[in-house]
């Protein structure tokens, strides 16, 4: 499937159980590498606007490319009514901005999905000189707990194609080639999400691989994911842990 279409089902589910990012990613992109209210930002495949809504709080222009349209449609309701919010058709080989424009860029759970030799051309065109770029993911924390080594078991046996699309397929060759000479730098913040069984159900079927409703083995999903929370649910609820790993430094 298009890259840019795998999520058009998903978009109720994503909204309510994808994770966000903590507050201590904005202090570190405000304190620690100068952003403030006069810069511009690009959030790129911003989707249905989890990071663009952090972002916003530094009170200055953020500009939301996201080029599947149930997903921006979602963000744009949601975060329409901030005067700092700019919604933008694109992709991230061709953001439609303009040359030189932005002080930093974000790319949030989807680099992974990107072309990384245009999606660099493109970057470099529309950062004014010294810009940070910055990569992010919510990596589940698979040896935190029995628990999270056991979903991501299930993942493996119940999904379309989990492996093949996995992020920690992205590595530091991959960094190494689209940061260039100077290089990159990592920092990481925990995270967490408290699920019942109706927000870890919808916390699966908000990935683009998950059996969704009109799949062969979507029922036989369902049973197992059930199975995996009474076994390790404690009051009812369980415990998805993260780290936030954020990738950055100037192309």
């Amino acid at each position: 499937m298009d890259s840019t279409q795998r999520f058009s089902k998903t978009v109720e589910n994503y909204i309510r159980f994808r994770p966000a990012y903590p507050a201590a990613l904005l202090s570190f992109i405000q304190e620690e590498l100068g952003i403030n209210a006069h810069s511009s930002i690009a959030d790129i495949g911003s989707g249905t606007g989890k990071l663009t809504n952090l972002l916003l709080q530094n009170n200055g222009p953020v500009y939301a490319v996201e080029p599947n349209e149930p997903m921006r449609k979602a963000a744009e309701v949601a975060l329409g009514k901030n005067k700092n919010f700019k919604s933008i058709n694109g992709t991230a080989e061709a953001t439609q901005l303009a040359n030189n424009s932005v002080d930093l860029i974000s790319v949030a759970q989807a680099f992974h999905w990107f072309d990384p030799a245009p999606t660099r051309k493109e970057f470099l065109r529309i950062a004014k000189k010294g810009t940070p770029v910055l990569l992010i993911w919510n990596k589940r924390k698979d040896d935190h707990a029995p628990f999270m080594k056991a979903y991501n078991d299930f993942l493996l046996a119940h999904s379309t194609d989990y492996e093949k699309v996995n992020l920690r397929r992205i590595n530091d060759k991959i960094f190494r080639a689209f940061f260039g000479a100077d290089g990159y730098q990592q920092v990481n913040f925990p995270y967490a999400q408290e699920f019942d069984w109706e927000g870890l159900k919808g916390r699966y079927l908000s990935c683009s691989y998950a059996f969704d409703q009109e799949h062969k083995k979507h029922e036989v999903a369902m049973e197992k994911l059930m199975i995996l929370f009474e076994k390790y649910q404690e009051k009812e609820t369980i415990d998805m842990v993260y780290q936030t790993e954020v990738y950055y430094g100037v192309l």
